[in-house]
């Protein structure tokens, strides 16, 4: 979000504080990480900038919904393009896209993936993984992802910081 105090040096500054606000909702979210299945890239109370979008590609960090134990999901998707209440009513998981529709499915993961039709994940899907495998839930345990419970991608970082570290 921007700041009004910082841009209202002129008339021109002042109408982009009005409509700067207003694209930045439509397009982007900020979400703070909780939990370490995404450590070291990312820390418990870091901040991350999303951009809104799923089209997804292998190697993009992603905020996607949180699926039960099971791998299902208590709601239907959140509509394209809507945020606000029904974002902040879901919960959500920061994940590494490792392969996407089409690619083929890397062979470390568990077999339960692997015995998709020629190898490849399947259309409309994406294999999420954590950072950190000793504490994630990840494909490894729910499978593939809907690419429709994507949020969208990170575009970059705000690390959280002790108060008392310089």
């Amino acid at each position: 979000m921007v700041r009004r105090g910082l841009l209202a040096a002129g008339g021109i500054a002042v109408g982009a504080c009005l409509v700067v606000p207003v694209a930045l909702r439509r397009g982007l979210t900020a979400v703070t990480v909780q939990g370490s299945s995404m450590e070291p890239t990312y820390e418990h109370g870091d901040r991350v900038l999303v951009r809104r979008t799923r089209n997804v590609s292998a190697g993009q960090i992603v905020v996607v919904e949180r699926p039960t134990p099971q791998g299902a999901w208590p709601a239907p998707p959140l509509p394209r393009g809507r945020g606000g209440a029904g974002q902040a009513q879901r919960e959500w998981l920061i994940k590494r896209a490792v392969a996407t529709s089409g690619d083929p499915v890397p062979h470390h993961l568990p077999a339960i993936l692997r015995t998709a039709p020629g190898g490849c994940v399947p259309p409309g899907a994406v294999v999420l993984l954590g950072d950190n495998p000793e504490n994630g839930f990840d494909s490894r345990l729910v499978g593939y992802f809907p690419v429709e419970r994507v949020l969208g991608t990170v575009l970059c970082a705000f690390p959280h910081r002790d108060p008392g570290s310089i």
